[in-house]
């Protein structure tokens, strides 16, 4: 019998929860250095934007099948990382459980944690074999949740997921930071990720599910709040991403301008919102208000997406005009 518990990790909820979960787990390994926007920025996560059409909590999360946004992300750091994930429904789940129980405890063995779908993402810090039991920080608080090997991957979602991570290797930071504009080319001209669905969109798109479903009135009160928590983050963190990068191209200043622009915006968007008995919701008298600043903001993404291009065109991307000898496949 043997026991782990990493207690140099601390989640903190700032960000989207898988930015806060692995920047919690490689600050604390060693594996990274420098604050959560930069990670947020070069892994292309902040880029990320994804929205209900009836604005429903599960947007933030919902932006793609996760093994094809995270692997890209973490790839660009240098990482290796492995992950597994599914349906709880599947004849097949409780020997991948098994499996994921052995391959999270080895990590932790190593000092590293594990990324863990709680709902949302979560840090796996620590195991315990004398009562069977994973110790999982959810982020909202410093106490540690409990979660039974036999109950590993269980949660009211039908969603399963958990990722690992192993050693990383040295790639210049210019060839990071071209990636990342890469990504954010990739994700806002991409509007479904979740297809055959069309209930949820991204990038470019989610602007205007964001919009018409504010206008339209029948939306999830709490989910609206929270989308724009969320929104209100990424775009503070891609303003600051850019200032530490902006000097690499010119056509970052101009990109790093448009993203200013819409920070000035964001306190006004959040002074749309109003306090009811302690629980915050969209002031309905002005939506309107709203709606026409996302419009604004849109506009000015799609400025700073379009310079990113003009960069992106000076280089090869071996990545994306490449075709592979076993030829092209689908996305699993």
């Amino acid at each position: 019998m043997s026991n782990v518990f990493l207690h140099n990790i601390c989640l903190q909820r700032e960000s989207k929860s898988y930015i806060d979960s692995l920047y919690a787990i490689l600050t604390a390994a060693g594996l990274f250095q420098g604050p959560k926007y930069m990670l947020s920025g070069l892994t292309g996560m902040a880029f990320k934007m994804s929205v209900h059409e009836h604005l429903l909590p599960l947007s933030v999360s919902a932006y793609g099948q996760w093994g094809n946004e995270h692997k890209p992300a973490v790839t660009n750091l240098g990482l290796l990382s492995e992950t597994d994930a599914g349906r709880t429904r599947h004849p097949t789940f409780q020997w991948y459980q098994e499996q994921a129980v052995i391959a999270v405890k080895q990590s932790l063995d190593r000092g590293v944690g594990a990324i863990y779908w709680i709902p949302e993402f979560g840090v796996i810090q620590g195991y315990d074999d004398a009562d069977q039991v994973f110790f999982v920080q959810e982020g909202w608080n410093t106490e540690s949740q409990i979660v039974l090997y036999d109950n590993f991957g269980l949660n009211f979602t039908p969603f399963w997921y958990y990722e690992t991570f192993g050693d990383r290797v040295a790639i210049a930071l210019q060839d990071m930071v071209l990636e990342s504009l890469r990504l954010a080319i990739q994700d806002w001209h991409m509007p479904y990720k979740t297809l055959p669905n069309t209930d949820i969109a991204s990038g470019k798109l989610a602007y205007t599910f964001l919009r018409e479903g504010l206008h339209g009135g029948a939306y999830d009160a709490g989910g609206a709040v929270y989308i724009l928590d969320a929104y209100t983050v990424s775009r503070t963190e891609i303003r600051d991403y850019l200032r530490d990068v902006q000097g690499m191209w010119p056509e970052l200043l101009g990109a790093l301008n448009c993203y200013e622009e819409i920070v000035k915006m964001l306190p006004n968007m959040m002074c749309c919102m109003q306090e009811n008995q302690g629980v915050r919701q969209i002031d309905s008298d002005r939506i309107a208000e709203l709606v026409a600043e996302l419009g604004v903001a849109e506009v000015l993404e799609d400025q700073a997406i379009r310079l990113f291009q003009v960069i992106s065109e000076r280089y090869p991307d071996r990545k994306r005009t490449t075709l592979p000898r076993w030829g092209a496949h689908s996305p699993r």
